[in-house]
């Protein structure tokens, strides 16, 4: 029979954690990967819920899971977030998917959000699918810092049935990762060849803002849809500010480099 490791990493995420690990208490594995930076608990409480923990050093999402992946024993991996949680919907869907011979190599599978403690219905987060249990050895992470995904070989198929997400509860939880994202994000394009071009910081923050409040209705989610899609915007707009100030600091290395 089928086997599953869920598979989740552990940062500042203590209020939230129990609720995670108790979702998916009916896996074969839990496998749950600490952050040695983590200071509220979470890197106790979680030994209540999993005898499978390693301490490893947080580079990033996409790096961490890297790691853990080859560790891991069974044939399927689900990727649970500590601030993530499986519906009885979608456990007894999982369930069906691991014990069938003829199932697909991955699956995505929709989250639902919740934003300052309101399930958002809009603004696109309502159709949010990721792929997130697939076969354990057809499943690897892109090297990227942030918003990696994991690439299956192979099929794969959608799930309805959905997992939750707990988001920011706060804007100090909300700037704190995006400090960090917008950085990564930056480094990622700049990595990859891409530089700002004025459109970038003007239309481009302008843009998303009118397709997740206006096409993608987030105006009725009330106050908490204006702010969501107004701090996607200003997201947007930073990652490509510090993607500009990348390419001036390397345009002045260079000059001092020629004198």
């Amino acid at each position: 029979m089928s086997s599953l490791t869920v598979l989740t990493l552990i940062p500042n995420a203590g209020d939230r954690l129990a609720r995670c690990l108790e979702s998916v208490a009916w896996a074969d594995d839990r496998f749950c990967i600490v952050d040695p930076k983590t200071n509220d608990g979470s890197e106790t409480l979680v030994n209540r819920y999993s005898s499978h923990v390693a301490v490893h050093e947080y580079e990033n999402a996409a790096a961490q899971r890297n790691w853990a992946l080859p560790q891991v024993t069974t044939e399927w991996t689900l990727v649970l977030d500590a601030d993530e949680w499986v519906s009885e919907e979608l456990a007894a869907r999982i369930k069906g998917i691991i014990r069938d011979a003829g199932s697909r190599d991955g699956y995505d599978i929709r989250r639902r959000s919740y934003f300052f403690g309101k399930l958002i219905n809009h603004c696109g987060w309502h159709r949010d699918y990721n792929l997130r249990l697939f076969r354990t050895a057809k499943g690897r992470y892109l090297e990227r810092r942030v918003h990696s995904k994991v690439v299956v070989e192979g099929t794969v198929g959608v799930i309805e049935e959905p997992m939750f997400h707990d988001t920011y509860r706060s804007f100090e939880e909300y700037f704190a990762t995006f400090q960090r994202f917008t950085s990564w994000g930056a480094q990622d394009l700049f990595e990859r060849g891409r530089r700002a071009r004025l459109i970038d910081l003007t239309l481009r923050p302008l843009t998303r803002f009118i397709k997740m409040y206006v096409l993608r209705q987030g105006f009725r989610d009330g106050h908490h849809g204006a702010v969501l899609c107004g701090l996607a915007a200003c997201s947007v707009f930073t990652k490509y500010a510090k993607l500009w100030n990348l390419q001036r600091l390397a345009r002045e290395a260079g000059k001092s480099s020629t004198t």
